[in-house]
C-alpha cells in the first residue's frame, strides 16, 4: 500500500525539521504510541496498541531515520511486531520545501506492509487502517508544529466565561 500526500503547515521549515527528529512529538503523533525511548541518530524503539478490525495487539518495534538529507528529506523507517497477530513494516519519505508567507510544504510517501493474522483481513482493511494510520500521524504532526491560532486562545477565553452546556446541547443549541 502506498499513499502519497502533501500539506502546507504554517511554520518555518527549521521547525518542522526539528520537530521530526523530537521523541516527545513524534511520540504525540503517532496514533496508540504507549511509549518512545531513544534518539534519532540511533533509532527510536516503540510500544504502540492498535486495533484493525477485529485483531487487537501490542506492537514492539523500532524507528530508524534514513537518507537524511538537513533540512530536506529523510525516510522514517519502522518495523513492528505483534505476537501472534503479525507484524508490520513501513516507511515514509518526507520531504520539506519552503511554501508562501514563511510556511513549509511537507510532502510524503509512505509504503507498508503486514504479515500474520493482519495480512488475513484483507487488502481493503488493512490498506484502509494503513492510510487512517499516516493520515493521522501527519494531521497529529501539523497540530504540533503549527503555532496556536490567535482566534482559537480568543474564543477559548470566551466560552470559559459563557455558562457551561452539555454536550447534547452543544450540539444542537448551534
Amino acid at each position: 500500500m502506498e499513499l502519497t500526500e502533501d500539506r502546507i503547515i504554517n511554520a518555518p521549515r527549521n521547525t518542522v525539521w526539528a520537530a521530526l527528529f523530537d521523541p516527545e512529538v513524534l511520540k504525540a503523533c503517532v496514533p496508540g504510541c504507549q511509549e518512545l525511548t531513544g534518539s534519532a541518530e540511533d533509532g527510536f524503539e516503540a510500544v504502540v496498541v492498535q486495533k484493525v478490525g477485529p485483531v487487537k495487539a501490542t506492537f514492539k518495534g523500532a524507528v530508524t531515520m534514513a537518507d537524511v538529507v538537513a533540512g530536506e528529506s529523510c525516510t522514517l523507517v519502522g518495523e513492528g511486531k505483534g505476537g501472534a497477530a503479525g507484524f508490520a513494516k513501513g516507511e515514509a519519505r518526507v520531504a520539506l520545501e519552503d511554501a508562501e508567507g514563511g510556511a513549509t510544504k511537507l510532502s510524503y510517501v509512505v509504503d507498508a506492509k503486514v504479515g500474520g493474522k493482519l495480512a488475513q483481513l484483507g487488502s481493503r482493511i488493512v490498506d484502509g487502517f494503513a492510510r487512517k494510520m499516516a493520515q493521522d500521524f501527519f494531521t497529529r504532526f501539523q497540530e504540533q508544529v503549527e503555532p496556536p491560532k490567535p482566534d482559537a486562545e480568543a474564543t477559548e477565553a470566551e466560552s470559559e466565561d459563557a455558562p457551561k452546556k452539555g454536550w447534547l446541547k452543544r450540539t444542537f443549541s448551534s
